[in-house]
């Protein structure tokens, strides 16, 4: 079983996690199960950047993003080449290491 290594994130996880993962699922879905409240503006859609990760390693071990993805990836606070979003990345056989950045593009928090 895959595990997702979370580095430390002041708000959402301090500490930092490591968490088991099913093959299939998505770096947010993993997160949410295990109380890491990552946002998710648009309910996992891939509508919005809110849920931006960026994937330290393991990154090749993803499918390769779709234009979808992409588009709304460019539009995300701290891009970087290993950039994904959680909603739409989802777990292979190889473990990651996932950083959730400081910031979002979400002007409304619906929580």
């Amino acid at each position: 079983m895959p595990k997702i290594v979370f580095l430390p994130h002041q708000d959402l996880c301090p500490e930092g996690a490591v968490l088991d993962a099913e093959c299939g699922e998505s770096i947010l879905e993993v997160a949410l199960r295990n109380g890491i409240d990552v946002e998710h503006a648009c309910e996992m859609s891939c509508a919005c950047t809110t849920c931006h990760c960026i994937v330290r390693e393991g990154f090749d071990s993803l499918a390769e993003s779709t234009e979808e993805e992409d588009d709304m990836l460019d539009k995300a606070w701290g891009l970087e080449p290993e950039s994904r979003l959680g909603c739409q990345a989802r777990v292979a056989k190889e473990d990651l290491v996932v950083e959730i950045p400081r910031y979002t593009i979400n002007h409304a928090r619906e929580h």
